[in-house]
């Protein structure tokens, strides 16, 4: 999943640098929206992990 947010984000920058404001507009909020699902997922695995452990 943070793969997917960090391959939105080159192509949000690339079309930033090439003058694509509203296709790099919205690979930015796909990257964002990627990137805290994974902190999410991330969050909830650790604490699971933890919950079993103890």
């Amino acid at each position: 999943m943070l793969h997917y947010a960090v391959v939105f984000l080159v192509i949000a920058l690339i079309a930033a640098l090439f003058g694509f404001g509203g296709i790099a507009a919205g690979a930015v909020g796909i990257a964002k929206v990627l990137f805290v699902v994974f902190l999410i997922l991330a969050v909830a695995s650790f604490l699971f992990g933890v919950i079993r452990k103890g």
